[in-house]
């Protein structure tokens, strides 16, 4: 066994010594009954010794910032504190307008967290998104940290808006740095521990990094189709085999014959072009080689001349490299006394030696500096430091994170040594098994499709959690015929059953023109999950409105069918949403039903840009719903309605103080246990606070 920690640093013995309140180095900072560790003082990293050998390029100089001073005025004092900051509408009487479809709506309930919670979803452009960040936290810090996080959540009540959430750290980091890095350990508590890297690394490369590589993967297989679909010789390499003739892989017929005689119309021995081919190639791949070497050069320069300019920078990489050494130190200790289920995912995450992730941000050498510190270990005495660098870095990979990657049973280990027959597919993860399933059917067919057996007969379990509705559905047309994807959103539907049931609930799922794409198939899948968790006799029923709204009864046994009749389900162009609560009041009215028989919560899946339906063109929809309801006898039972968000849009059904409405957003089904069995009298911001009530989000501390 490998002992990691041979003895507790004498720094941290001295550090007892100390006064709590500020400490540097491997020292902490003491806030509100919080320690966080700062930076160390001197840097520490070294990165890869090719860095060196070129002359180093001129240092960027910094000018120092100029710092003007004004005569102070009262008056401008007074006016730049009161109005400046002024949002533009107040609490209780947010601005109103207009939907896209000239319907009057507010365009704020007047609590700028609330709008950030409401409005911010998966689609919402970046510009857009950190504007209503800035307004929030002007509003709230600290309730504004815990949204961002609720924007990550995977489990408990976030949204699993991965791209939202580094969006949101991003701007954390360029306008409060220490709050982002002195929260790094409670934020991975959120997402998974490779958010960490991922953020290191967009603050390195850009924030739209991966966009910007989605879009030249996407140009790459566009010309690559334009070349198969011409067959052209120019778009591929010849073609030696067969016969010996060199021809294209696409068409083309037979070629015509060549003269063989000395008369020199020939190129040349078949031999000699074949030769010149190869060698073509070999300088092809040289030039990539070295272009790959550059590149690596290029990125370890950037990762340490950003570390040794930018204090920022460098405080909230120590805090990720703490984080992993942290939770890397305990989970060998876990390791080696045998509670294999203590162990975190960290190894899992931590990047690989070499690995992208390690080229761009050299995270390797500072967590193996840190599991073995140099001065702990008498074999690094008197070595360079490179060299100590590139041993630690060896050695975390041997004694770290193969063996700790080995208890975890990841299903990458097998899958790395090919021994597809060890697979323990009943410890798979959710996105893990979406993503290797083929290839399970592939190479472990009958091991896997009896592992599928057995979950169907509730003899082995498969994961669902991380996965949101929609993609779950899209997975019935996977190549495994959808058979894992049924068996995921049975498990959704039982986890959260396990939590309590929806009483008294309908869905209603917007199908109109301006949903189409992604917000739509949320919509239906979030309303067949919540039809799905309704008691009945509202079990199994959902409305969709547009034109010609109706109540409809999902049919099917599986997930395929139920999904294949709400496609075909009448659908419409437009979003009449009083329509929908007309046919609930005439329903209700020639039943002569009684107050308590009324439906009692509605759940409104839309991008919330309803129809013009009212006379009065500044009466919003649920003033107009609250006022056709008392006037038919049924003023103190209008059905609780929670707005959900799908569309990026500014329209806002009702102010913050509304009773009776919640106002949530996302394609996550995680929000739906805010509303599980009675949870008393609801209103938007009462919601919210429910949204990031956890345990985990007490952790969050807001430093600047």
């Amino acid at each position: 066994m490998v002992a990691i920690n041979k003895e507790r640093s004498n720094r941290e013995i001295e550090n007892k010594n100390q006064s709590p309140s500020v400490l540097f180095l491997h020292q902490k900072v003491k806030i509100s009954n919080h320690f966080f560790p700062m930076a160390p003082k001197t840097s520490s990293l070294l990165g890869p010794p090719e860095i060196y050998r070129e002359p180093p390029s001129s240092t960027v100089s910094h000018p120092p910032s100029s710092s003007t001073t004004t005569k102070s005025d009262p008056f401008m004092d007074l006016m730049v504190a009161n109005y400046n900051t002024d949002s533009g509408s107040d609490a209780e009487n947010p601005v109103m307008g207009f939907t896209e479809n000239n319907s009057a709506t507010f365009l704020s309930s007047g609590n700028p967290c609330l709008d950030f919670f409401f409005h911010v979803v998966p689609n919402t452009p970046p510009e857009s998104l950190t504007q209503r960040l800035q307004l929030a936290w002007d509003f709230d810090p600290l309730k504004t940290l815990k949204l961002i996080c609720n924007l990550r959540g995977v489990r408990g009540t976030g949204k699993s808006d991965k791209e939202g959430y580094y969006a949101a750290a991003i701007w954390l980091h360029k306008h409060h740095p220490k709050t982002l890095a002195c929260n790094v350990p409670a934020m991975a508590d959120f997402g998974y521990f490779k958010d960490l890297p991922e953020l290191l690394y967009r603050l390195l490369e850009g924030a739209d990094v991966r966009k910007r590589a989605k879009e030249e993967r996407l140009k790459k297989r566009s010309r690559f189709g334009s070349c198969r679909r011409r067959g052209s010789r120019s778009c591929f390499p010849m073609v030696f085999g067969g016969r010996g003739r060199g021809r294209p892989p696409f068409g083309g017929g037979r070629s015509k014959k060549v003269k063989r005689s000395g008369s020199g119309t020939n190129k040349g021995p078949r031999e000699a072009r074949i030769l010149a081919n190869l060698q073509k190639v070999e300088t092809e791949k040289q030039i990539a080689r070295r272009g790959r070497e550059e590149r690596k050069i290029n990125q370890a320069k950037k990762a340490v001349e950003r570390y040794r300019r930018d204090p920022d920078y460098k405080f909230l990489y120590e805090r990720v490299s703490d984080c992993f050494t942290d939770c890397l130190k305990a989970d060998m200790e876990f390791l080696n006394s045998g509670e294999l289920k203590k162990i975190s995912l960290a190894a899992k995450w931590c990047p690989s030696l070499d690995s992208s992730f390690d080229k761009s941000t050299l995270l390797c050498e500072s967590i193996a500096r840190k599991v073995f510190p140099k001065d702990s270990y008498s074999e690094y005495d008197g070595i360079e430091d490179a060299h100590y660098a590139y041993r630690v870095r060896d050695r975390l990979r041997k004694q770290v994170l193969v063996p700790l990657r080995k208890a975890l049973e990841l299903p990458e280990v097998y899958i790395g040594a090919n021994d597809w027959g060890s697979i323990p597919y009943n410890r798979v993860a959710s996105v893990a098994m979406k993503m290797y399933k083929e290839k399970f059917l592939k190479h472990d067919k009958e091991r896997f499709e009896e592992y599928l057996g057995k979950v169907k007969e509730g003899k082995a379990k498969i994961a669902a959690g991380a996965l949101l509705p929609h993609e779950v559905i899209a997975a019935l047309n996977d190549g495994d015929g959808g058979e894992v994807a049924e068996l995921q959103w049975r498990r959704m539907v039982e986890d959260l059953s396990k939590k309590g049931k929806l009483k008294n609930c309908l869905a209603i799922c917007d199908v109109s023109g301006s949903m189409s794409g992604i917000p739509m198939e949320v919509s239906v899948a979030l309303g067949v999950l919540v039809s799905e968790l309704s008691e009945e006799p509202w079990k199994g029923k959902l409305i969709t409105f547009s034109a010609n709204p109706k109540l409809q009864s999902v049919v099917g046994e599986d997930l395929r069918s139920k999904t294949e009749f709400v496609r075909i389900m009448e659908w419409g162009m437009n979003t009449d949403f009083q329509k929908v609560f007309d046919l609930i009041l005439k329903v209700a009215v020639r039943g002569h039903l009684k107050e308590d028989q009324m439906i009692k919560r509605v759940f409104v899946f839309s991008d919330m840009e309803f129809d013009q339906a009212s006379l009065n063109p500044w009466e919003t929809d649920y003033q107009a719903i609250v006022r056709k309801f008392g006037e038919k006898g049924y003023g103190n039972c209008v059905p609780e309605i929670v707005f959900w968000n799908l569309r990026d849009s500014r329209a806002t059904p009702v102010p913050r103080n509304q009773k009776g409405v919640a106002l949530v957003s996302g394609f996550s089904k995680n929000l739906i246990t805010l509303f599980l069995e009675d949870n008393g009298d609801i209103n938007p911001e009462a919601v919210m606070d429910a949204a990031i009530s956890g345990e985990e989000y007490k952790k969050l501390v807001v430093l600047d």
